[in-house]
C-alpha cells in the first residue's frame, strides 16, 4: 500500500524489498494481485472465519491526493474516516477501537502516544477463527515438558488426541509435518524439525515448500501431543525493513509525493502487532500493521547580519506530522 504513494528511489526500494523489479507492469500486477486476493479471502466461508481489511484516518485540514485515495479504495478496498488529530487521545482511541473491533478484541493497543503532529493514520488488519474438525478433550490436557532448546525445558499444558491427521516426513528439510484440519477447507500445519535443524528449516521454508507438502500428505492414525499456547508480539518495522533495503522512506530523502502535494513527508514509525491462540477447540489469530508518517518542517534559512539593522521577527510555517498505518 505504501508504494502507491511513493515515487522515485523511495518506490524502487519498496518494490525491490518485495522482490519486484521497479517496472510499471510489475507494480500493476502487484496491486491487481492483492485486490484479487482480498476479494477471494473476503468471501463468506463455511466452518471458519477470516476477515481482513484496511482503513485510512485523515485530518480534514490535510489534503490527500484523489488518485491515492482512489487507489486505496479500489485496489485495497480500504475505508476512509475523518479523525480529529488536534485531539490526539480521541484520535488514538478512535483508531484503536476500530482495530479492536475488527480483530474481535485481540489487537487492542496498536497505536500509542499520538500527539498533535500526526495528521493521518492508515491501518490494516487480519483476523482468523477456526474450530478443529475433531476437537481435543480438555480432560486429556496435562502439564508436560516442552523442549524449547536442547538445554531449555518448560512445563506447558499439553493437549492430546488420537485421530487421523495429515502427515509427512520431509527428509530434505529434516522435519516431520502434521496437518490438523479445521472445519471447512483449512488446515493448520505443525512442523517438528530434527534436533539442530531449526535454522535450516526456517531458511528454506517457502510457498513452494508448502505446496509440495500438501501434495505429499497422507492421512495416518496418530496419537498427537500438541501444546496449548498463546503467543503475541509487537515489532517496530522501521528497524527491520532497512535490512531488506527499504530505508529511504524513513529519512528526509523520502519521496511520498503521491500521497499529498506536501514535499516533506516521511515515515517515522511502522508497528506490527500479532497474536495466536491455540487451544482444545481451535485457533484464534489476529494481526495489524501501522505506518506512521510525519510531515517534517522545512529547514529555516539562516542569515548572519554583521552591521546595524532594524526589523521584526516573522513567524515561520509550523511543522505538522502525518501518521499512516499499513
Amino acid at each position: 500500500m505504501l508504494s502507491l504513494g511513493a515515487r522515485s528511489s523511495t518506490k524502487t526500494q519498496i518494490l525491490e524489498g518485495l522482490g519486484l523489479k521497479p517496472q510499471e507492469d510489475e507494480e500493476e500486477q502487484l496491486h491487481r494481485g492483492f485486490r484479487q486476493l482480498l476479494q477471494e479471502l473476503g468471501q463468506p466461508r463455511d466452518g471458519f472465519q477470516l476477515s481482513l481489511g484496511s482503513a485510512l484516518f485523515t485530518h480534514p485540514v490535510v489534503h490527500i491526493g484523489d488518485a491515492f485515495l482512489s487507489a486505496l479504495k479500489t485496489q485495497y478496498l480500504a475505508d476512509v474516516f475523518p479523525a480529529n488529530f488536534k485531539d490526539p487521545a480521541g484520535a488514538q482511541k478512535q483508531i484503536n477501537d476500530y482495530v479492536a473491533k475488527q480483530t474481535q478484541g485481540k489487537i487492542v493497543d496498536l497505536i500509542k502516544n499520538l500527539d498533535s503532529n500526526e495528521i493521518m493514520v492508515m491501518v490494516n488488519y487480519i483476523f482468523f477463527k477456526g474450530k478443529w474438525e475433531t476437537s481435543f478433550d480438555p480432560k486429556s490436557t496435562k502439564e508436560q515438558d516442552f523442549h524449547v532448546t536442547r538445554k531449555k525445558v518448560v512445563r506447558v499444558p499439553m493437549m492430546n488426541g488420537e485421530d487421523e491427521y495429515y502427515y509427512l516426513l520431509d527428509r530434505n528439510l529434516s522435519c516431520r509435518v502434521v496437518g490438523v484440519p479445521y472445519q471447512g477447507n483449512a488446515t493448520a500445519l505443525f512442523v517438528l524439525p530434527s534436533e539442530g535443524k531449526m535454522a535450516q528449516l526456517e531458511n528454506r521454508l517457502s510457498e513452494e515448500t508448502l505446496r509440495k507438502w500438501f501434495k505429499m500428505f497422507t492421512k495416518r492414525e496418530l496419537e498427537l501431543y500438541l501444546p496449548k499456547f498463546s503467543i503475541e508480539g509487537s515489532y517496530q518495522l522501521e528497524k527491520v525493513l532497512p535490512r531488506l533495503g527499504i530505508s529511504e522512506v524513513f529519512t528526509s530523502h523520502a519521496d511520498l509525493s503521491g500521497i499529498s502535494n506536501y514535499s516533506n513527508i516521511q515515515v517515522s514509525e511502522m508497528v506490527h502487532d500479532a497474536v495466536v491462540e491455540v487451544d482444545e477447540s481451535g485457533t484464534k489469530a489476529a494481526a495489524a500493521t501501522g505506518v506512521v508518517f510525519i510531515l517534517v518542517p522545512h529547514p529555516s534559512a539562516t542569515t548572519t547580519v554583521r552591521s546595524s539593522w532594524s526589523g521584526k521577527p516573522l513567524e515561520g510555517e509550523s511543522g505538522m506530522g502525518l501518521l499512516s498505518l499499513f
